[in-house]
């Protein structure tokens, strides 16, 4: 019988590796691209702001204030972004605005970020996951809704963004 940290853990490597194959040859042109007149945020926005609600979710959160990767790792620095926002509030004019890094360094954040979870997951038990802890705009949950709601469901969401736009732009949906 699997446990609920090895559904998740599965559930979220497949994850990763939808928008690892969605995302990581796209270019500048590519990943900040957006229609004309539109108030949708371009691929870089919406994978930053993903990436970055993991990391936080599951370093800062369910580890009692662990650092993210996004400051241990000084990624805000290397990249020239703001050290706390994760994009969630931005102002569509600043969403439109920020710029990731070429995909070649976004993806060292990206996949460090990936194994911080799968190293968690491995090691969390399932009574831990039962832990309830505040997650913001959400309110209290437990570890594994914090996953499922934050992680899962929020970044299958965002995903389908990333397809939409890359089919917009005359791209495949995405490469599986």
């Amino acid at each position: 019988m699997t446990t609920v940290s090895e559904f998740l853990r599965e559930s979220l490597r497949a994850q990763h590796g939808q928008f690892n194959n969605a995302v990581s040859e796209l270019t500048p042109e590519q990943l900040h691209w957006l229609p004309d007149d539109t108030k949708l945020n371009h691929i870089g926005n919406t994978l930053w702001h993903y990436v970055r609600t993991e990391d936080n979710v599951v370093n800062f959160i369910l580890q009692d204030r662990k650092p993210t990767v996004w400051i241990s790792g000084g990624f805000f620095e290397k990249f020239g972004l703001d050290k706390i926002a994760q994009g969630t509030g931005m102002t569509t004019e600043d969403a439109q605005a920020m710029r990731l890094p070429p995909m070649a360094d976004w993806m060292e954040y990206q996949r460090a970020v990936w194994q911080a979870t799968d190293d968690y997951l491995a090691k969390v038990d399932d009574a831990a996951l039962d832990e309830v802890r505040k997650v913001v705009p959400f309110g209290e949950l437990s570890a594994s809704q914090a996953l499922r709601v934050t992680c899962l469901t929020h970044g299958h969401a965002h995903f389908g963004e990333i397809c939409v736009m890359r089919v917009l732009q005359g791209l495949p949906s995405s490469v599986i």
